[in-house]
């Protein structure tokens, strides 16, 4: 969970007031089923990112990447350098899919967040396929490990006993850094002490202050070509289908007369 999108998207309520017009000529029960359940909306997204090999793959493959570029930022640097990387946490190392799933399967909007906290106590997140090698790989070559995310405070210690459960190297109180200062003010406070060469996350937010959720997409979009030269060297980027600030983009459909053949 880099930084909590819109609770909202236009996708939701566009199916919800689809759902309430349907409803209003049906019988009393099918009608609370139809409102409740426009969060199905979601199913595509999550059954992307929970059960497709081709997310197992990516993810693998921005490992892999993530590791060939580490590799050359320590010969570049040299071995006595002072290095360090930052990674987000949620859908960038572990897999948060099962409680989106669980509250979409009760009709509950999961980008409300109001089931997160719980989550935080007591989930059981999965690791990303590739994450734990790497993560081993930049502890094994003494670089620095620093987890920025935007969980929240009042959990840290349960999210310190999950990333420790998991097997995650170099976790403390002091490398696990969560929601309260901005995003940027944390990575600048590991920058002031480290010579950061990488940043891993699944949302744009997670590496520049540029991609804020107040930023417009078109705007983040421009940063993005500003910025080209930075994904897949010192910016690897994760797939994250289930919630972002691109949920409530409005969506552009051919013009042509509709056939079938």
């Amino acid at each position: 969970m880099a930084n909590h999108p819109p609770r909202k998207s236009v996708l939701f309520i566009s199916l919800a007031a689809a759902a309430f017009a349907t409803a209003a000529h049906a019988e009393p029960e099918e009608r609370q089923t139809a409102e409740l359940c426009a969060q199905e909306a979601y199913t595509m997204g999550l059954r992307y990112q929970q059960q497709s090999a081709e997310v197992a793959a990516l993810q693998r493959q921005g490992f892999a990447l993530a590791t060939l570029r580490l590799e050359q930022a320590i010969e570049r640097h040299g071995s006595e350098a002072n290095l360090a990387i930052i990674s987000d946490v949620d859908e960038t190392l572990v897999d948060n899919s099962a409680l989106l799933v669980r509250d979409m399967q009760k009709c509950h909007d999961y980008t409300a967040w109001d089931t997160w906290l719980h989550w935080e106590r007591e989930g059981t997140p999965r690791m990303i396929p590739g994450a734990l090698e790497f993560l081993e790989y930049a502890d094994s070559q003494g670089v620095a490990i620093f987890y920025v995310s935007d969980r929240y405070e009042e959990n840290k210690a349960d999210t310190l006993n999950t990333l420790q459960e998991l097997g995650m190297p170099q976790v403390s109180d002091e490398s696990v850094l969560l929601l309260g200062p901005p995003k940027q003010e944390r990575r600048a406070q590991v920058e002031g002490d480290y010579t950061l060469v990488m940043q891993l996350g699944d949302t744009l937010h997670d590496f520049s202050e540029v991609f804020v959720s107040s930023v417009p997409l078109d705007e983040q979009h421009a940063q993005v070509e500003a910025n080209a030269e930075r994904f897949g060297h010192d910016w690897i980027v994760f797939p994250n289908a289930t919630y972002g600030t691109w949920s409530d983009a409005e969506l552009e459909a051919w013009d042509a007369p509709f056939l079938t053949e």
